[in-house]
């Protein structure tokens, strides 16, 4: 694993995940071609960091082509982060320890519904629809794009559900989350 996603993924699995989805993009758009990633990425990192760089992306261009997502759709092991954040998500809706949480999460609901009915992926897992809009938004930012002023309330109000969670998720992983103890 490359250091700046090693590092996300032990500070904060929200923004672990969102940047994997922009490492798939970014192989996407060199056409999953390692070649491509080297004259276009690789050879800005310093010397001694290439080697590393050109076997994490070999790695991820072999896991995107043996799982036939080179056009679209997320690893496995990305969806693994959506799957283990929705397991952490019901433990924490059912429990009545995280009123804040519940808050948090009821407060983004309508957004998240609204979000779900837009897409026409009703199926969808309700923190995939999260990441998504909020990935969506990256993308839209970074092309200088404005926002509606209801976009920008809709990601303030799921960022900091997604936040919440993302702090949650690692206290759990500490062993500091103590879901069902009085």
């Amino acid at each position: 694993m490359n250091q700046v996603a090693q590092r996300l993924r032990d500070s904060n699995i929200a923004e672990y995940l969102i940047y994997m989805w922009q490492e798939e993009d970014l192989i996407r758009a060199n056409h999953c071609e390692l070649e491509e990633i080297e004259a276009n990425i690789i050879v800005r990192y310093p010397e001694k960091q290439r080697p590393d760089m050109r076997e994490w992306y070999s790695n991820l261009i072999t896991m995107m082509r043996e799982e036939g997502v080179c056009d679209c759709g997320h690893l496995q092991i990305n969806k693994n982060v959506i799957i283990n954040l929705t397991e952490l998500h019901q433990q924490l809706l059912s429990s009545p320890k995280f009123p804040f949480y519940n808050a948090a999460y009821f407060k983004a609901l309508p957004f998240i519904v609204e979000l779900r009915s837009r897409n026409g992926k009703k199926e969808e897992p309700e923190l995939e629809t999260c990441f998504e809009a909020l990935y969506g938004v990256l993308l839209l930012r970074l092309q200088k794009k404005p926002l509606s002023e209801g976009t920008e309330k809709a990601v303030e109000t799921i960022s900091s559900f997604l936040s919440m969670l993302a702090n949650y998720y690692d206290k759990d992983r500490k062993g500091e989350l103590k879901l069902d103890e009085e």
